[in-house]
C-alpha cells in the first residue's frame, strides 16, 4: 500500500497532479482544494496518498492531512459515493467544514458539492454522523508540507492564517474531550461543537466548551 508520496512536480491539473518519484512519475488524484494549494511545477511536493484497487484500474488519491484521507475512505463507503464524488465534497467543503455539516445533519451543505444529489447527501450525513466525531478529533495535527524543498511531513505549527470566525482544530478537540468527560456521547458533543464553533466569540476551549454545554442544556 503506498501512504506516502514525495517527489518533484512534472504537471499539475485540476484535478490530478504528476509527480516524479526518483524517475518514476505518479498520477496522483487529488480535490480542487489541494490542488490550489500545491506549489508550481518543477518544485517539490509531498501528499498522503491512498491506492484504490479495482478489478482493471488502479488509482492513486492524494491528500494533505490524515484527516482528510480519512474522510475520503468513509466517504466512498457510503453506498453511491465512488473516489471522485468524494473529492468533490472534500474539494467543495474541505474536511472541517464536512465533519461540521454531517455532526449537524447538514445535508443541504453536502450536497452542495458538483454531482451530489439530495437522496446521496442525506444518506452520506445519516451514515457517517456516527463516525464524524472520531474523524473530527484527529484535528489537522499532522499535515504534509506541500512546499518544503525536503519533502518532508511535519507536524503543524500556528502561523498566520485568513482570520476566521470558528474555532482552531486543537480547541474543537479538546471540547468534544471534555464534554465526553462529563458524560455527553461522542454524537452529541461533536454536534454541539460544531453547532458551537460558528459563534464568533467562541475561539478558544474554555469559551467553545462553554458554548456547547448551552446547546447541550434541557430547554423549557
Amino acid at each position: 500500500m503506498i501512504g506516502r508520496i514525495a517527489g518533484v512536480i512534472l504537471h499539475r491539473g485540476l484535478d490530478q497532479v504528476l509527480i516524479d518519484v526518483r524517475g518514476v512519475g505518479y498520477i496522483v488524484h487529488i480535490s480542487s482544494r489541494t490542488a490550489a494549494a500545491l506549489p508550481p511545477v518543477g518544485q517539490a511536493a509531498a501528499l498522503y496518498t491512498e491506492l484504490l484497487v479495482r478489478e482493471d484500474l488502479l488509482q492513486l488519491f492524494g491528500f494533505t492531512t490524515l484527516q482528510e484521507k480519512e474522510w475520503h475512505r468513509l466517504l466512498i463507503s457510503v453506498q453511491g459515493v465512488g473516489a471522485k464524488a468524494a473529492l468533490s465534497i472534500l474539494g467543495t467543503l474541505g474536511p472541517d467544514t464536512l465533519g461540521r455539516a454531517i455532526a449537524l445533519g447538514d445535508w443541504a451543505s453536502v450536497r452542495a458539492a458538483p454531482g451530489i444529489g439530495p437522496k446521496l447527501a442525506q444518506r452520506v450525513v445519516l451514515e457517517l454522523k456516527g463516525k464524524a466525531p472520531a474523524v473530527m478529533s484527529m484535528g489537522g495535527a499532522l499535515s504534509v508540507d506541500l512546499s518544503a524543498t525536503d519533502v518532508v511531513i511535519e507536524a503543524t505549527t500556528p502561523g498566520p492564517r485568513k482570520p476566521a470566525a470558528t474555532a482552531q482544530p486543537s480547541a474543537t478537540v479538546e471540547a468534544m474531550s471534555a464534554l465526553a468527560n462529563l458524560g455527553y456521547s461522542a454524537t452529541d458533543a461533536a454536534a454541539a461543537v460544531a453547532e458551537a464553533s460558528a459563534n464568533p466569540e467562541a475561539v478558544d476551549t474554555p469559551r467553545l466548551i462553554r458554548a456547547a454545554l448551552r446547546l447541550l442544556a434541557p430547554k423549557g
